[in-house]
């Protein structure tokens, strides 16, 4: 069956319902705590991917992997930073903070591909790096004493906020290699493709990896496994398969502005189902960071819409 634009769209409002369940989620749990979270998550991944792409692609897909290709590797790696940066964050910090500073993966990667492979970056889109940086300085000012040191839960807020800068700034080095990668392919088609699933799959495989032997003794009960398992299988494994589907049809502007969604609800979910607040510098600070992307990702589409161009930046919610 076809995917008409308009399915795409509703589809990806799915997908970023689902990414965005993971701070709610995690507020659910009693007993695991810290990289043991990131550890079943990251597990529960790899199980999910290993059932889903034989069915979707037949028993033969891991043999048509480019296992042999560092690309798919080092894209791996990137991917397994981020799962691994982004739970442990979640553990440390509100729900909001990690999500609005996830965000700004366009804006590292615009730059990444600035500096690295030459792109030029339109004004909208310095303007908006300049914009949503500043709201990124209000809403970590909050979390500093005057003599700029973070102190009590504060200074547990911030360690949180500066993990979860990890995460897209291992995004963008991701989207940079897969550029690379898809520029080569261009020029030379015997150059293999590398894709998001099978370096998803890696990159889950290599958090569990890492994480496992400092998660031991295992804390989690039965309750603890099922909102992990839940993670695993909805929040990241069939999501991740959607957004491939929707990348078919949808352009990377568009991705992105249904990517910042994941944000909003994210923030809502953890507001409503665990009382879990938002403070006045991370609602404003956020809502200076989502406009800025906002604002860029539309004009972007307009450009596109009107021929002047190919926009710079990558869908946000694969990064």
């Amino acid at each position: 069956m076809r995917l008409t634009h308009r399915k795409a769209v509703w589809l990806m409002v799915l997908a970023t319902l689902m990414w965005s369940i993971a701070g709610l989620v995690s507020r659910q749990l009693t007993h695991a705590q810290g990289l043991e979270v990131t550890f079943w998550r990251s597990f529960f991944t790899v199980l999910t991917l290993l059932a889903i792409l034989p069915l979707w692609q037949g028993r033969g897909v891991f043999r048509q992997i480019p296992w042999r290709n560092s690309s798919l590797w080092l894209s791996g790696l990137c991917w397994g930073i981020m799962f691994t940066a982004f739970m442990f964050a979640l553990t440390l910090t509100t729900v909001a903070n990690v999500l609005i500073t996830m965000a700004l993966g366009p804006l590292f990667t615009a730059l990444m591909s600035r500096f690295v492979l030459g792109h030029r970056l339109p004004l909208r889109t310095w303007i908006a790096i300049i914009v949503a940086g500043a709201g990124i300085v209000w809403m970590y000012g909050a979390q500093l004493n005057f003599s700029g040191e973070a102190s009590g839960q504060s200074g547990g807020l911030l360690l949180g906020s500066l993990i979860a800068l990890i995460v897209p700034i291992a995004g963008s080095v991701q989207w940079t290699v897969a550029q690379h990668q898809s520029r080569q392919q261009a020029r030379d088609t015997s150059v293999e493709k590398i894709g998001l699933v099978p370096s998803v799959l890696i990159g889950a495989t290599l958090s569990a990896l890492v994480t496992l032997p400092l998660t031991l003794p295992w804390q989690a009960d039965i309750t603890d496994l099922s909102w992990l398992g839940l993670l695993g299988v909805v929040q990241l494994g069939i999501p991740c398969v959607l957004a491939v589907f929707c990348a078919r049809v949808l352009k990377a502007p568009e991705l992105a502005l249904l990517g910042l969604l994941e944000v909003i609800f994210g923030i809502l979910w953890a507001w409503l189902g665990a009382g879990e607040a938002p403070g006045a510098n991370a609602l404003t600070g956020g809502l200076v960071v989502i406009g800025a992307l906002a604002a860029n990702e539309a004009l972007g589409w307009t450009s596109q819409k009107k021929g002047d161009g190919h926009d710079d930046l990558p869908p946000s919610i694969l990064s």
